[in-house]
Parts: structure tokens; sequence; C-alpha cells
């Protein structure tokens, strides 16, 4: 009973999100609006998903870079407002859930095995 009137509450609050598919080790590159004052600007954040964390409206992800020799992660809201758009740059395929171990790496030590191309990817490239 309790769990059902959680879930429709929190199905209200769910933004249609329009993130494409995209999983732990993959390279992104994510869009964030950010408001300075009465100004509103977009700004990039490219990086590695290390994490996904939670369900629903409240799932989050964990992007990590590296910025002039320092490794920077930012977690983001799957159905924040402020994320305009999500691009996946490169498919990987890790052998973890969680990415936390590339936190102590650098260098070539960082390269993540590349995914599989999708099945209709692959046709497609087949024929060309």
């Amino acid at each position: 009973m309790s769990q059902s009137i959680i879930q429709t509450i929190s199905a209200e609050h769910l933004k249609d999100s329009k993130l494409p598919a995209f999983s732990v080790g993959d390279s992104v590159k994510v869009f964030v609006r950010i408001k300075e004052g009465d100004k509103e600007r977009v700004q990039a954040f490219a990086g590695t998903v290390i994490a996904r964390d939670g369900v629903g409206h409240t799932e989050t992800f964990t992007v990590r870079r590296i910025s002039y020799g320092e490794g920077v992660e930012r977690i983001f809201p799957v159905c924040s407002r402020s994320i305009e758009k999500l691009e996946v740059e490169r498919s990987g395929a890790p052998r973890r859930a969680k990415l936390y171990y590339l936190r102590g790496r650098s260098g070539k030590k960082l390269k993540i095995r590349e995914g599989r191309a999708k099945a209709g990817a692959e046709s497609a490239n087949a024929s060309a």
C-alpha cells in the first residue's frame, strides 16, 4: 500500500528524461545549464561514467575526467532539469559495476576496453 503511494508520487516528479541509453564505462559529454547572475549558459563536462546509483527520480551518475593533471568528478541526477543534453562519445565494456579503481590510475592505464557496437550499427557498417 505505502509502496504504491511512493511510486505514484515519484512518478509525478519524474522529468521526461530524453537522455540516451548509457552505462558505466562510457565516455560521455554532459551539457549542463549554468546560471550566473541573470545570465544562463551551457557548459560541457566530458569524461567517463564511473558509477550509476539509485532508482527512479533519485538516480544519479558520476562522471570523472582529468583536468590539468587533477582528477575531477561530478555527480549528476539523471532527471535533472539543468542537463541540456548528453552525448555518448564512446561505449565501454568494463568488468565492474563501479569504476572507482580509476581514481588511482593515470595515463594509458585509464583506458577501458571498447564495447561492442549495437546489432543495428553492425549491419549498417557491413553494407556500406
